[in-house]
């Protein structure tokens, strides 16, 4: 007998408990069990959410850095009406594409002003996330998926503060061990990770960067794997898609 692959469940536990916990995707719960686990966002940091519609992990971000802290998101398309009723002045989210933001408005956004002070810390996120992904099509997903995975740690030099966290969706194939690679090249510690909360057909798992190094501060150069390879994927409807 030939086992036929599983139909994908829409409204399973975690879109129904994300409905009765007012958040406005299923997704909240891959970051709620992957900070749980990785400790990658405190209280009172700055966060950027790359792909942040249509805003789960905003919701998500904003009660874990709380009243003190900051969560800055982007995205290709608006994010829920839901949204604006469940967070606070400190979340701010822009429509854009992570293709072609400048970093220094993502910076200015989370309020960094680039002047800095005896003994103050460099501009930077705490942490940046990103749970952006490919329109699925069944064929190259993955290739696009570490594509932007890519154009992440591309970006990170100036974003993210040195000793910051990262987290990342790719969807497993030919180049999930060189992103991998690629990550831990400028990170202490650098892992894959697959929350509980990820569909059981879904290729979908997530590289976790605890404690960045930005490339500057590495005398080596960096490995011939570590180029960013092909054009940039063309933008669906919404990267978080």
């Amino acid at each position: 007998m030939i086992d036929l692959p599983k139909p994908r469940q829409l409204h399973d536990k975690y879109f129904l408990q994300a409905k009765a916990d007012g958040y406005v995707a299923r997704s909240a719960y891959k970051l709620l069990e992957i900070n749980e686990r990785k400790k990658l966002i405190r209280p009172g940091d700055v966060v950027l959410d790359l792909g942040c519609a249509p805003g789960s992990w905003l919701q998500v971000a904003a009660d874990l850095v709380g009243p003190r802290g900051k969560v800055v998101g982007i995205d290709l398309q608006e994010c829920s009406p839901q949204l604006r009723e469940s967070v606070g002045k400190n979340v701010i989210y822009h429509i854009g594409d992570v293709f072609k933001v400048e970093p220094k408005q993502l910076l200015e956004a989370a309020g960094f002003d680039g002047r800095h002070g005896p003994g103050s810390l460099p501009d930077g996120f705490d942490a940046v996330i990103s749970d952006m992904a490919p329109n699925t099509s069944g064929h190259g997903d993955d290739l696009v998926s570490s594509r932007l995975c890519r154009r992440v740690l591309e970006i990170l030099p100036p974003l993210l503060r040195p000793g910051g966290c990262l987290a990342m969706k790719i969807f497993e194939g030919s180049e999930y061990s060189a992103v991998l690679a690629e990550t831990a090249r400028v990170f202490q510690v650098a892992r894959g990770f697959k929350p509980a909360a990820c569909r059981e057909i879904s290729r979908e798992t997530y590289i976790i960067g605890v404690s960045y190094r930005p490339p500057e501060h590495d005398p080596t150069p960096a490995p011939r794997s570590s180029r960013i390879v092909g054009p940039a994927p063309k933008p669906s409807a919404g990267w978080n898609s």
